[in-house]
């Protein structure tokens, strides 16, 4: 079975490690220059630099969709460059799964492909895809909707050692991103992670910076351009977070679901 994956942020990468490992040949797409915040556990970095590993999987960057069918032949994930979702009509996959988490609909049809899933806030099961998978913090995480739409977006980020909203860094100013810390750094309140054409982007707590935009990346302000972990494990940098895992085991179970219903498996 062949699933495209709309995104390749740390969600949609946690999302392909749980397809892959199951056995699902899967291809991905993402921006031409990723914004991604937790760029060691992004399969969209491959789009930078060629290719990448997350955990034990590594993701190889095409330049066109017919180039898909060599990397998966060497047990890899393809991924190319198609914000428009281009490689949807060229590969008709059977499953394609919307993890881009935009909070709205970039596009995605339900008549894309046989069975189209989509991840958080802005689609509607039924309606523009077959099911949803929800995103949101808490007891509902990973839970597959198969009817009606996911939590609405409350742009509070979920708790994560006692602390929400404070973990996210946000640019301070439109301009240029430009990185004075590195992921894995550990920082303390006040410490500068960042500056924006010289206005500094500044910790509100200590921990661990698990997420940081690429250097040079342009931002507008209030962007969110970094991520501090309180909890201080190191590791967390290196590996698919339980959200992600979460919400990619909904997706792997909305695909199945729907493939045994037309007999697919």
């Amino acid at each position: 079975m062949l699933v495209l994956i709309r995104g390749a942020g740390d969600l949609a990468t946690g999302t392909a490690l749980r397809l892959h490992r199951a056995g699902l040949s899967v291809v991905m797409t993402d921006l031409p220059h990723p914004t991604a915040i937790r760029r060691t556990v992004c399969f969209s970095e491959a789009i930078v630099h060629g290719r990448c590993t997350v955990e034990d999987v590594t993701a190889v960057a095409i330049e066109t969709p017919d180039q898909a069918a060599a990397v998966l032949a060497d047990g890899h994930i393809p991924i190319l460059a198609d914000p428009a979702g281009t490689a949807i009509a060229a590969l008709r996959p059977d499953a394609v799964a919307d993890v881009i988490l935009a909070k709205r609909n970039l596009g995605t049809k339900i008549t894309d492909a046989p069975i189209v899933v989509a991840a958080g806030p802005g689609f509607t099961a039924g309606v523009d895809c077959h099911a949803v998978v929800e995103t949101m913090r808490g007891h509902y995480l990973g839970r597959v909707i198969y009817d009606g739409s996911a939590q609405p977006n409350t742009s509070v980020p979920g708790l994560i050692g006692g602390f929400a909203g404070e973990r996210v860094l946000r640019a301070p100013a439109d301009g240029v991103f430009r990185c004075v810390r590195a992921i894995g750094d550990q920082v303390e309140a006040g410490d500068v992670a960042a500056t924006v054409d010289g206005v500094p982007m500044t910790c509100t707590i200590g921990g661990i910076l698990r997420g940081l935009l690429a250097d040079g990346t342009p931002v507008h302000k209030g962007m969110k351009s970094g991520d501090v972990d309180p909890r201080c494990a190191i590791d967390h940098c290196y590996c698919a977070s339980d959200k992600a895992l979460a919400v990619g085991g909904g997706v792997l179970e909305a695909i199945l679901h729907f493939a045994s219903k037309k007999g697919g498996i």
